[in-house]
């Protein structure tokens, strides 16, 4: 009973926490809701990441419910911990297949998005400026300048921006544009690299995790086997 005990009671915490750590961190990071325009908000890994979030905080309460279960062996409380955890279970799964089954189609989504969200750099609407100051944070990040067509994107506003596409020194990756020697790569490559980075990671914790929280649900009844014994 003691292995059983000491897996019910750290695991699943342990579990919640590290669902709720790397999704909070992709769902905060710099390509985040600031890069997308409001109707992107259903491209799928974002929806993923926000099923994961829910299920990581669920699975940290039910860890304390395990835990006073097993502790004070009562079988309720037991009986509440395994319907949980497999409800939960159910869910995470669904975000991996949910990111997996729609990989393509937020693929093409992220393209589309890009390409339309190309023109807001050069935009002199008022409106367009969060967009354009995130964005320009984001590519010095990526060391890249532009979003689709490089530093022609940003039109007329590049000259309130080009900081964040120049280039340290001279080298081949940079190119002279309006005087100013910036990043030659757009922004494209890295941040449809970057999104597949997070599909995948996305779908590896759901399934991962998943595997681990089998074996959770085996030591629930196990316990609740061994307490309905006495």
């Amino acid at each position: 009973m003691g292995a059983s005990w000491l897996y019910t009671d750290s695991c699943p915490r342990l579990c919640g926490a590290i669902i709720l750590s790397v999704a909070i961190s992709i769902r905060a990071g710099k390509i985040g809701q600031e890069i997308f325009t409001p109707g992107d908000a259903n491209l799928s890994p974002f929806i993923a990441v926000n099923i994961l979030i829910f299920v990581g905080a669920v699975i940290m309460i039910l860890g304390f419910l395990g835990c006073c279960g097993a502790m004070k062996e009562n079988q309720f409380m037991m009986i509440l911990f395994f319907i949980g955890l497999l409800m939960i279970l159910l869910l995470q799964v669904a975000a991996g297949i949910l990111a997996t089954a729609r990989k393509s189609k937020a693929e093409q989504a992220l393209n589309k998005t890009l390409l339309m969200n190309a023109r807001l750099l050069s935009s002199t609407n008022e409106n367009e400026r969060v967009f354009q100051k995130a964005f320009s944070e984001l590519q010095e990040e990526l060391k890249c300048c532009g979003l689709v067509n490089g530093a022609s994107d940003w039109g007329s506003n590049f000259r309130h921006y080009y900081k964040t596409c120049e280039c340290p020194r001279e080298s081949d990756s940079c190119i002279k544009y309006s005087g100013k020697t910036i990043y030659k790569q757009s922004c494209y490559a890295s941040i449809s690299h970057m999104f597949s980075k997070h599909l995948f990671i996305v779908t590896a914790l759901a399934f991962g995790l998943a595997a681990i929280e089998v074996l959770g649900l085996i030591f629930s009844i196990v316990l609740y086997c061994q307490m309905r014994k006495k």
